[in-house]
This record gives C-alpha cells, structure tokens and sequence, in this order.
C-alpha cells in the first residue's frame, strides 16, 4: 500500500511543483478586464505553445478576476505567468509600483498616467503601446426588447438618468434599468468618453456597477427593462443595438465596421510596457500578440483582429460620385489609417498597419498601380481647406507606403464627407480624420 501511495506521489510531484506559490513569476500581467478575462490567458498559452512549452494549465485563483497559468519550458523547467484583471487603471498602477510587467489597457493612456510612469520612458512611443486587437463598446439590452438603434445623444441623455423610462423612447412602458462597468474599467472610460463626455453629462446615480463584463451581460439577459454596454466579447445572447452619431449613419459593431473603427463606439485594446526596461517575457508576449497567430487568437476570443482584407462596399446614392465609382469597381480595405491627435503624423496603429497592408499587396500582387488612398476630414468653416487637409493626410499614407516600395494608382481628398463620427466633439474630429485604402 506504501508502495502504491509513493507512486502516486512521484506522478503528482511535477504537478504540485507547477502549482507551487513560490514557482518564480516569469511574467505579471495586470489592468483590464476586458482583455484580462479571456483574451490575455489565450495569447499566453498560444505563445508558450509557439516556444515549445508543455503541460500548460489555466487556473482561476481564489481572488475574483485573477488567473495564473502554469507550464514547463522546453527543457522541462516550471513557468508561471500571473493575470490580474481588475480594470485599465490598475495596470499603470501596478506598472508604477513596479507590481506588473505589462499592463492591459482597453482604452488609451491618459496624460496623468503617462507623467506619472515617465520614468519607465515614454508610454506613448511605438515600442511602448502596442494595440492588439480591435473592440466595440456594445450597447445591449433584453432580447425581447423591440428597440433596433439609438443615437449617442439618446445614449448620453438614458445613461445620465434624463430619460428614465421606455415610453419616452416610444416603445414598452415601465423605468428603464441602467447597467455599467466600474469606474476602474477601460470600457466605462470608453463608453464615458465618446458618449458622456460628448455631451456633457455623467452617468446617472442609480446605475448598477460592475468590475467584470461577463457579470453585466449576464444580468442584463434577466431583467427585460435593462441596458448596459459591454464588449463584443462578453455580449453572450444579449440583443445589440446600431448606434449612430451625428450624422453618420446607425451602425452595429460589425466586425468589419469594427476593423475600420468606423463604428462609433469602437475602441482599440492595448498592451503597454516600458520602452526600455521591459523584460524579455513581456517583449516577448507583445510580439506574439502581434503576429498572425496572435491575431487569429485574438478573433477567436471575439474581438476583432488586425489581418487585412478586401470588402465588397455596396455603392449607395449619398455617397459622392468618385466615391461611388470605386465602390463599383474595386474592394475597401478593412483598415483606416489615423493620425495622431494635432497633426498629420500617423499614430501607432497607423505604422504597424502600414506593413499589414504592404503585406497584403505583396501577397496579391497588387504593389503597382492598384491601389487608391482616399483621405478624410472634419468639417471646416472652408470647405477648400477640408478637401485639402483630407489629401494632405492620404498623401502622408502614401509616404510610408513608397517607403516599402508601393506605387498608388490615386490619391482622392474627400474632405468631410461620410462622416462616421459627430463633428461636434474632438474625439468624433479624430476619428473623421482617416484614410481608407481600395484596391482594383
């Protein structure tokens, strides 16, 4: 009986070891959890896979919203990477106290957060934040609830409590019930960015707060008179609702409206590290993250990946008649460049999509002469000056594109038609400011 209890102990002797708290922590992953609750611990299994490593286990700690995952490294030696996924804050908190390697962000770095880490280097430079993936802020609500769309400012005047029923929005009777994430959360500074902010208003005192947006989603599919926002990822059969702002047109975060950032509550999700004293495990997960088997993980945790594709636009009559003619006879990119805020320079997103895009053209052989950039831009009180900032910026794009030896057949400035933001706010300015790229 000895003998079979020593056995036993032998086998389970490499597992105890793996799961032991003083296992060294190779990487600390720390901030939002939207990226935090599934997405991180994907990316991390992928890229231990990818260096070989063997008996990799996810495990739930006894702390809400915190992971650790466990593997042996090609040359049979114990791994242990630990994810705590509180909200966006809390990573460049943990960053500055030098508690997190990486911090997740589902939003970008705020100008306090980044003076406060300015001794880690510039949290804003291109080696320091890193976009891996592309999300929607989703505004969802019951099932049976027969409303298909609302506008940012509807949005703005329910959530700050100014319209407090569903018969002021013309349909069903009763109070409407208010669901939103923390204050922590990256998608509450989303959702308070592009719609409260906007307009002015805070949220309203009687909404229900959450840290985790599975937790939301869930509830919201139990109480009929509810509406919450959340990620695309955690929306789980709850009914979501087009969104339109200003005057673009109502849009549900489609993915490919989604990759575009065309949808108005699209936000980008962030992995931020310091530019020179990173490790080399978080150096390491970044460029994983980044790759095309980071980016499949990244779509099968229901974001929305950066890989490049063509999509047929159908032409519509408002569109402007050049706009029209390539809609006819040439595909859209499913990426917008953007630019960094004050000037015409592109932001980070921007630079590693140069070389996505590039590739894509190398691999359908498309590099000469079948490409066209169409620039875009708020409005301006000289229309003139519009249409030229607008080809001023696809002129910007078709710089760095020359840079890898890409040839555009055309450069088109639209100036600020088909808007997809409001032109009332500078968030809805920046996002009007965009190049699209179409090839034949």
């Amino acid at each position: 009986m000895f003998r079979h209890l020593s056995l036993i102990l032998l086998c389970l002797l490499p597992l105890l070891a793996r799961a032991a708290p003083d296992t060294p922590v190779q990487l600390r992953i720390q901030g939002s959890n939207t990226i935090g609750a599934a997405l991180a611990p994907a990316l991390v299994k992928g890229m231990l896979e990818a260096q070989g490593a063997s008996h990799i286990s996810t495990v739930t700690t006894r702390i809400a919203n915190e992971i650790q995952v466990s593997a042996q490294d090609a040359h049979g030696q114990p791994l242990r990477i630990d994810i705590a996924a509180h909200g966006s804050s809390t990573g460049f908190a943990a960053l500055k106290t030098g508690q997190a390697d990486l911090a997740a962000a589902s939003r970008p770095i705020k100008v306090s957060e980044l003076s406060a880490l300015q001794a880690l280097g510039d949290l804003n430079s291109t080696a320091a934040e890193q976009v891996i993936g592309l999300d929607g802020v989703a505004v969802i609500v019951h099932p049976d609830n027969p409303l298909p769309q609302l506008s940012t400012g509807q949005l703005a005047q329910i959530f700050s409590g100014r319209i407090t029923t569903w018969e002021e929005l013309g349909l069903g009777n009763g109070p409407i019930h208010l669901y939103a994430r923390d204050d922590r959360s990256g998608t509450f500074e989303t959702f308070k960015a592009l719609v409260l902010d906007a307009a002015g208003q805070t949220l309203a005192s009687t909404a229900r707060r959450f840290e985790s947006g599975e937790q939301l989603a869930s509830t919201v599919l139990t109480d009929r008179q509810a509406i919450g926002f959340s990620s695309l990822a955690s929306v789980h059969g709850a009914k979501v609702l087009a969104i339109a702002d200003g005057a673009s047109r109502p849009m549900l975060p489609s993915p490919a409206l989604v990759a575009s950032e065309d949808y108005p509550l699209s936000r980008r999700l962030y992995f931020y590290l310091s530019p020179s004293q990173a490790t080399p495990w978080a150096r390491a997960l970044v460029e994983f993250a980044q790759s095309p088997e980071g980016q499949a993980i990244v779509t099968a945790s229901g974001f929305v990946g950066q890989q490049v594709q063509a999509v047929k636009v159908p032409p519509a009559d408002n569109m402007p008649p050049r706009y029209r003619t390539l809609a006819r006879n040439a595909q859209r990119l499913s990426v917008n460049f953007r630019f960094q805020e004050g000037n015409a320079s592109l932001d980070n997103k921007a630079l590693r999509d140069v070389q996505r895009v590039v590739e894509f053209l190398r691999q359908h052989n498309k590099r000469e002469q079948d490409a066209v950039l169409v620039g875009f831009g708020d409005a301006k009180d000289d229309p003139e000056r519009a249409v030229l900032l607008s080809r001023l910026r696809a002129m910007a794009v078709r710089r760095e594109l020359a840079r890898e030896g890409v040839a555009p057949r055309e450069i088109i400035g639209l100036g600020d038609e088909l808007p997809v933001a409001a032109n009332t706010a500078e968030e809805g300015r920046i996002r009007n400011r965009r190049v699209e790229v179409w090839v034949y």
